[in-house]
């Protein structure tokens, strides 16, 4: 009980911060200039928060079909972390008057636009697929576990290559430092996944194409 009232303070916490920062970015380290809708801002904004959005979804898939305590604490965790990141860059993006989608392939903003096909429903590199999802929600136990660790590991690989591309790219500096903060945590997300797939007798899955 004392460790679910430590995690719900700390997701309190998160919320209040990601709200000053949502409000704060709009003059942060830019001299007041609004980003342009083909800008790498934007365009980030754009695409990780449809990214987070998929990982936020396998986290709750996986929290119905597996009892694993450790399984479903790491899943609640990046519900909740992606879910207010993806709430702040959809945030920006109305501060900005500027649209939530675009014309432009994902990654565009990267130089990189053609590097995903889409391919059901795979629209950025990391991205499960509609059938691996499909098939995520019809496993439990032990094979749930393993299949959403591995999702998850090929997720936060495309995640941190997309947020790299912003600590590069991106000129807003809010922005810029939660990006460099994505990196950080994720690789360490990848690092525990394979200590937690390793303890299931499994590994992460070879390279794939396209990602």
């Amino acid at each position: 009980m004392r460790h679910a009232g430590l995690i719900a303070g700390a997701a309190a916490t998160v919320l209040v911060a990601a709200g000053a920062i949502t409000y704060a970015v709009a003059g942060d380290d830019g001299g007041g200039r609004t980003p342009s809708a083909e800008s790498a801002d934007a365009g980030f904004a754009r695409d990780m928060a449809v990214h987070h959005q998929q990982a936020v979804e396998m986290s709750y898939i996986v929290r119905d079909r597996t009892e694993d305590e450790e399984v479903r604490r790491l899943a609640y965790d990046i519900a909740q972390t992606q879910a207010n990141q993806r709430g702040m860059m959809l945030g920006w993006l109305d501060l900005w008057a500027l649209p939530k989608v675009s014309s432009e392939p994902p990654m565009a903003w990267m130089g990189m636009g053609g590097m995903a096909s889409g391919k059901d429903g795979a629209l950025m590199p990391g991205m499960a697929t509609n059938t691996e999802m499909k098939k995520l929600g019809e496993l439990s136990g032990k094979q749930a576990e393993v299949f959403y660790l591995q999702l998850m590991t090929d997720h936060h690989k495309g995640g941190v290559h997309m947020a790299e591309g912003c600590v590069e790219k991106c000129a807003v500096g809010v922005e810029k430092r939660l990006a460099q903060g994505m990196v950080e945590a994720q690789q360490s997300e990848i690092d525990l996944m394979a200590d937690m797939l390793k303890a299931r007798g499994a590994e992460p899955r070879a390279h794939r194409t396209g990602e």
